[in-house]
Order: structure tokens, then C-alpha cells, then sequence
């Protein structure tokens, strides 16, 4: 199945479906309706939101992460040098 197949369907899953609304409270913006989100909605937002995110405070910890995104990309453009 391609991605515009994929996209196309999930597109379409009804907003009752868990699946929907799962979806609804992902990629809902309006800090109105958060903020009134219940419980079980805001560990499902939290969740999402927060995925994967983590906090560098350690100055050495944060140059070693930069430097590894930076040759992360210049492999991606094809321009890896080995610095």
C-alpha cells in the first residue's frame, strides 16, 4: 500500500471510532480545548506531545548531540567528510 492509499483511508476513519479519536486529540491546537480535555484525553495528548523529547543540560552532552545531528544531515545531503 502506498502512503496516498494510506492517507486516504485514515483520512476517512470517523471521528467515533477510537482509532478517530485518538487522532482528534493528537492534533488538537486549541489551548481552550485542552485545557479542557479530561483526564483520560490529556495522558493520551501528553503522550503524543511529549514523545521522545528530553532535556540536555550538560554542555558536553548538548555539543556531542549537536555533532551528531550535524553529521546526521551531512550523511543525508551525501556530503559526509569523516569530521
Amino acid at each position: 500500500m502506498t502512503w496516498g492509499e494510506f492517507a486516504a483511508l485514515l483520512s476517512g476513519i470517523s471521528p467515533e471510532t477510537p482509532l478517530g479519536q485518538t487522532v482528534r486529540i493528537r492534533s488538537e491546537r486549541d489551548p481552550k480545548r485542552i485545557a479542557a480535555f479530561t483526564l483520560a484525553q490529556r495522558r493520551i495528548y501528553d503522550a503524543w506531545a511529549g514523545r521522545g523529547i528530553t532535556m540536555v543540560t550538560d554542555e558536553a552532552a548538548y555539543q556531542a548531540a549537536m555533532a551528531s545531528i550535524e553529521q546526521m544531515f551531512r550523511r543525508m545531503g551525501g556530503a559526509d567528510s569523516g569530521r
